[in-house]
């Protein structure tokens, strides 16, 4: 993808998930903060919130952004190799913070029940 197209496709994921914040839940940045303790868990096998699966499929989301490879190249068609790399970027970004916040629920019930047991 080229860097004007990352751009494009980074400022699309930004406004999305601007726009799907709901009050009272947690912040952009307290949600990012939560990502590597997320995918930390879920690799030690204590979150299974989050799937092999659909943590596979971030995965692969995040190689097609990144990857100067695209499924539409721009140079055959433009308007639609720009519009899949902001696609997979939004749905990436949305996704990741959706995931993240139910990861803090999950998180702030866990530490309830550990203080609970431990105290």
């Amino acid at each position: 993808m080229r860097k004007s197209n990352r751009a494009a496709a980074g400022a699309a994921a930004w406004q999305a998930v601007q726009h799907n914040a709901r009050p009272g839940a947690p912040g952009l940045g307290e949600r990012a903060a939560a990502l590597p303790r997320m995918m930390m868990s879920r690799l030690r096998g204590r979150y299974e919130g989050l799937t092999v699966t659909r943590l596979l499929v971030f995965v692969l989301g995040l190689v097609y952004v990144a990857s100067p490879i695209d499924l539409v190249p721009e140079l055959f068609v433009p308007v639609l190799g720009l519009a899949d790399d902001v696609g997979v970027a939004v749905w990436l970004a949305t996704s990741l913070m959706g995931e993240s916040e139910r990861y803090l629920e999950w998180e702030r019930r866990d530490e309830y029940v550990q203080g609970h047991v431990v105290g």
